[in-house]
């Protein structure tokens, strides 16, 4: 029988768990204590509570985790592997002292680039299992977010990335701005491609296109629901401006959820892209899946 095993994706707001037996999932576990909410001793008083009833009394069950668990407030400091690398190698997983002794906890470090300067957390695992998934891809992976990262793929290695703060920004304008007078929770098509438009001819978007958004509810009358859609849509046609400036964008993966990932498959279609989407969630699983099985079988 295949071993049991525990694999973690432990983001800054929310935790997944799945129960593991080999490579198939005997159960899914989530958990609203994401790692912004927690100081080092809580992480093991919080992953036991969850996956206690899965735990054999005799021996020690592998857990292997990724995400901001790893990061310098996160449970244990990881580190980073420098880019260009392999976005998975479990002899640099780190282990963590634990009080429980049917636990034995390795967290998987982020990937650092020196110039420009930049940082990932997680992504690599999901690169990981895109890969796992389909091992001659290569090129340029979207993953959108908060903080959505642009990954260039070549020989199974990630050779260069870039990340856009453009879901933070959008969060900000419209919560914290004079621009949240002008927004709200719909959204209209049209308003979309008009601001997609706009970002990409910009090439950066400019600040008084931003600013557009308020007149045009002040002298134009148009909606909240037209608004907000044409603010996510500058926003992220200055990002794909950005993003063209660097790679060639022909062919893109996008790895994200579906409500997230439509918008950046809308906009690089319409720039002519030809764009696969992968679900987070299976990538993430998939990626910690191989992490866990080159452990097992000592590869580097």
């Amino acid at each position: 029988m295949a071993k049991l095993w525990i694999a973690v994706d432990w983001g800054t707001s929310n935790l997944r768990v799945w129960v593991m037996r080999g490579d198939k999932v005997l159960a899914g576990l989530s958990s609203d204590a994401g790692m912004g909410g927690l100081a080092p001793e809580d992480f093991e008083s919080v992953l036991i509570d969850l996956i206690g009833e899965y735990l054999p009394e005799q021996g020690r069950t592998d857990v292997i985790c990724c995400g901001m668990v790893g990061a310098a407030q996160g449970w244990q400091d990881a580190g980073y592997t420098g880019a260009p690398c392999p976005p998975l190698n479990p002899l640099d997983m780190v282990e963590v002292a634990t009080r429980d002794p049917r636990l034995a906890v390795r967290i998987l470090p982020g990937v650092k680039q020196v110039t420009p300067a930049d940082v990932m957390r997680g992504e690599e695992t999901q690169i990981a299992g895109l890969l796992a998934k389909a091992p001659d891809i290569e090129g340029l992976v979207c993953l959108p977010g908060t903080h959505s990262k642009w990954v260039f793929v070549r020989q199974g290695a990630i050779e260069g990335f870039r990340t856009y703060l453009t879901g933070e920004l959008f969060a900000l304008l419209t919560r914290q701005s004079v621009l949240r007078h002008s927004t709200g929770a719909g959204w209209q098509s049209e308003g979309f491609l008009e601001g997609l438009s706009t970002g990409l001819e910009r090439e950066g978007g400019g600040f008084a296109d931003l600013f557009s958004v308020r007149a045009d509810m002040l002298i134009g009358g148009r909606s909240t629901d037209f608004l907000t859609a044409k603010l996510s849509g500058l926003l992220l046609g200055s990002e794909l401006a950005a993003v063209r400036g660097l790679w060639a964008v022909d062919n893109v993966q996008i790895v994200g959820d579906a409500r997230l990932a439509q918008h950046y498959q809308q906009a690089l279609e319409y720039i002519g892209a030809t764009v696969v989407l992968h679900d987070a969630s299976d990538v993430t699983l998939m990626g910690l899946t191989q992490a866990w099985n080159d452990l097992s079988e000592g590869k580097p």
